[in-house]
């Protein structure tokens, strides 16, 4: 019984773990370092400023692009979802898969020692 037990709870772990993996990027190389300190810029000093010519017109979309360019995305507002995804069951799913295993677990136990074995 203590081995079956113990099997059974090794498996699970081994389960939970291999489900844990991280994940990695592209290569594996790590990325350089850099050696030396970066030096000090010289402090910026202010610059007279010309003041615009004119005022940009106001746009019908405060803050909108009319036309997205090719290759760029699409960063506007997402559209909000009317419901969540199949999480509910993908997780009721495997509730009731892990019931069954150990209910299976049980029963194989109790046959078991029903035989004598």
């Amino acid at each position: 019984m203590r081995r079956t037990i113990l099997s059974v709870t090794a498996l699970a772990c081994t389960a939970v773990l291999a489900g844990a993996v991280p994940a990695f990027a592209d290569g594996t190389t790590p990325t350089p370092v850099p050696s030396a300190a970066p030096t000090r810029l010289a402090t910026p000093t202010p610059a007279p400023t010309r003041a615009p010519a004119q005022a940009p017109a106001p746009t019908a979309v405060p803050g909108g692009v009319a036309v997205v360019p090719k290759g760029a995305p699409d960063t506007g507002v997402a559209p909000t979802a009317t419901r969540s995804g199949a999480d509910g069951g993908l997780i009721g799913g495997g509730a009731a898969a892990l019931v069954a295993a150990g209910g299976a677990a049980v029963l194989l136990v109790r046959r078991r020692r029903s035989a004598g074995a």
